[in-house]
């Protein structure tokens, strides 16, 4: 999915900047934030993280969202597929979309020390 190509499209640049630092061409990291991105959505009347495909063709609400590590939004996008959705269920999904990068964010890390 695009979350998926975002968060790894971040690793794999991260890594590729890694590999020219240690090579002497670049002098330092250029890199100024890292991202990552899931998918959250309203299905059968939950909030899920990660919706797979039978889920998020069935949401009555699919959202994409991007974040920064220091907790800023580079995009949220959400669409009520079949049922409008409540300012509440917005936060509850912006809430559990942000416990999930948080997440991303820690694999990131790891895998980039």
């Amino acid at each position: 999915t695009r979350t998926a190509a975002i968060t790894g499209g971040y690793l794999a640049l991260a890594l590729a900047i890694q590999q020219l630092v240690s090579q002497g061409v670049l002098p330092a990291t250029v890199l100024v934030q890292q991202i990552a991105a899931v998918s959250v959505g309203i299905y059968q009347g939950q909030a899920i993280l990660d919706l797979d495909y039978e889920e998020d063709a069935q949401a009555d609400t699919d959202m994409n969202v991007v974040m920064t590590a220091d907790g800023r939004f580079i995009e949220v996008q959400g669409t009520a597929e079949s049922t409008p959705y409540s300012q509440a269920e917005l936060m509850q999904m912006l809430m559990l979309a942000e416990q999930g990068i948080l997440e991303l964010f820690a694999a990131q890390t790891s895998l980039l020390s």
